[in-house]
């Protein structure tokens, strides 16, 4: 009670307002007005700063000098484990009010914004900032700059190309903004920027030193298909695949491995382009100026397929030295084939020098000069008479063209071929691929031609049925084809016959038919010609009748002239007056 003695009253309190239950309106907005004066004025989505007032687990409380206190996760807090009361701290307001009336704030969004707004502020000033390595991604590199997480590519890591990634992984770098994505907030950072001014200055420098024949050594930097890139100390060259060794390089890492330190040589060189040609090849003197001085044409050369095509094979018979061998001096044939068919690449072959001109670099080879040329001894070999097997190499409309051996053919003429078969084409006898046999007929040696025969394999039949078929003899035939002119008859000893239509007549007075086995009379054999001429009608008619039909010949004394006269009657007459001809002469040499 003591203590209530000392309590003063305010000297200018209206107990008057009091007693009557409030204040005035006039002095609730004057006192509202001073209690708004002594609050922050905020607005949702801007940056303040505040004070921790409280700190848990869970929830850091911020004074923001506004009516209530912002309440912000702790886990925003997690990179700063030293936080305390009374630390000042930036905030984003993201809500003034919420529905429970509390004030919401973020730690996070404001290092954010700050952070976007440095990173802006960073790529307008071309500042060099640092940023911290996180981790690999795909293309490249994912960097932590004030918070934000910026893409490093991997080709603006550094100048040279990186083969490893993981090496850079927990580093922190130098680096400069090249671009930034305002829309989708997306930043690219540079490490290989900021020293590209630097090595430009470099280059400057070693261009203008360049000069062509000059011998610097490098670096091995890339191997690409087409070549190899090496550092000259911070400007690159190129010494192209052509240009690595004198012998054919199917591949740049044949000859040159990465990182590899050798000389090369300045072959030309582009200011403007910044292009420079390095050779290594011409290092090394030129492979045909160490070409043995005794090698000539006759001499035998061994070497290895480098390069196949249809026309021939190239063969390195040395480093850089190089001969071709012509599809045609690979074989004795004539006929028209590709290289394919005798070399590959990578064969080992032993070769004869054909030409060889050292000043125009250039030589060609043979092989088919190391066996026998088989028309050396040709008659020796493939005498007239012998026979021998050969394979059909191809068709034409007069005979088969046939291999006896590789660079031996022969013709077999269409005409050589059957004593008896009518042959219209050689398909019709045999077919390309096919083994037959033959005998020599001729033999044309210089220009390497044989004239074969398949048909002189067998007795001539015509000589045997030059005795068996006699005019006027009687033998058995079928016909077996029928034409407009006539048929022809096969006959069962052997040989083909040909019937008139007239002579085709049956004793019925019927036509013979295809497929008939009938009675033939021969009426004429020439075996010159291989002509049989045959009668059906002859077998049953008789010879009185015949004798009636025949043209009465005058009696008179035989002239010189006869047998040229009966000569020109045979001509103009049919094939069925022949016996009335052969009467006629009769009685002609009677007279006489």
């Amino acid at each position: 009670m003591s203590n209530l003695k000392n309590v003063q009253p305010l000297e200018d309190f209206n107990w008057d307002e009091f007693e009557n239950g409030g204040i005035s309106n006039e002095s609730k907005e004057a006192q509202e007005a001073s209690y708004d004066a002594t609050l922050n004025k905020v607005s949702e989505g801007q940056v303040v700063d505040g004070t921790v007032i409280s700190l848990d687990k869970k929830e850091v409380i911020v004074n923001i000098g506004y009516k209530s206190d912002g309440i912000i996760a702790a886990s925003e807090f997690r990179y700063n484990p030293d936080l305390k009361i009374g630390d000042q701290v930036e905030v984003y307001v993201e809500n003034q009010e919420d529905k429970k009336g509390q004030l919401i704030l973020s730690h996070k969004k404001a290092r954010m914004s700050k952070s976007w707004d440095r990173v802006n502020a960073a790529l307008e000033a071309e500042e060099i900032i640092q940023g911290f390595i996180k981790c690999r991604t795909k293309g490249g590199m994912i960097v932590d700059v004030f918070g934000i997480e910026a893409f490093l590519p991997g080709s603006q890591i550094d100048v040279h190309p990186i083969r490893d990634y993981d090496v850079f992984v927990g580093k922190t770098m130098e680096f400069k903004i090249v671009k930034i994505n305002q829309e989708f907030r997306n930043v690219v950072v540079s490490h290989k920027a900021l020293i590209e001014a630097e090595l430009e200055a470099q280059k400057k420098e070693i261009m203008s030193k360049l000069e062509k024949g000059q011998v610097y050594e490098g670096t091995v930097k890339n191997i690409t298909s087409y070549g190899v890139f090496i550092d000259l100390g911070g400007v690159d060259g190129l010494v192209h695949i052509t240009d690595l060794s004198w012998g054919r390089v199917s591949a740049p890492h044949e000859v040159v491995t990465l990182d590899q330190k050798i000389n090369v040589v300045i072959l030309d060189f582009d200011d403007e382009k910044k292009r420079i040609a390095l050779g290594l090849k011409q290092l090394t003197p030129h492979p045909w100026e160490a070409l043995d001085a005794n090698l000539k044409v006759g001499d035998r050369i061994k070497g290895k397929v480098v390069v196949i095509a249809d026309y021939g094979a190239f063969v390195e018979v040395a480093p850089g030295v190089e001969g071709l061998i012509h599809v045609s001096e690979m074989s004795w044939s004539q006929h028209l084939r590709s290289a394919q068919d005798f070399l590959s690449v990578g064969d080992e072959v032993e070769a004869e020098i054909l030409t060889l001109d050292r000043e125009e670099r250039k030589m060609s080879l043979g092989i088919r000069q190391l066996k026998e040329d088989p028309w050396a001894a040709i008659e020796t070999k493939y005498p007239v008479g012998s026979k021998h097997n050969a394979k059909v190499r191809n068709f034409t409309n007069f005979g088969i063209f046939v291999e006896l051996e590789e660079g031996v053919d022969g013709l077999i003429h269409i005409s050589d071929l059957s004593w008896t078969k009518k042959v219209k084409h050689p398909s019709e006898f045999t077919q390309v691929g096919a083994q037959i046999d033959v005998v020599v007929l001729e033999i044309d040696k210089e220009n390497r031609r044989l004239s074969l025969g398949h048909k002189q394999l067998e007795d001539n039949p015509w000589d045997t049925y030059e005795t068996l078929y006699t005019p006027g003899s009687v033998h058995t035939g079928k016909v077996s084809e029928v034409m407009d002119k006539g048929a022809v008859i096969v006959l069962n000893e052997g040989g083909e016959g040909f019937a008139t239509p007239k002579h085709l007549v049956k004793e019925d007075g019927t036509q013979a038919q295809k497929g008939e086995e009938l009675e033939f009379k021969v009426i004429e054999f020439v075996k010159e010609t291989k002509r049989i001429i045959l009668s059906h009608s002859r077998t049953f008619e008789p010879e009185k009748e015949i004798e009636e039909k025949k043209p009465r010949a005058a009696k008179r004394p035989a002239k010189k002239d006869d047998a040229a006269a009966i000569n020109n009657v045979a001509a103009a007459t049919s094939l069925g007056d022949f016996d009335a001809l052969a009467a006629l002469k009769a009685q002609m040499e009677k007279g006489e």
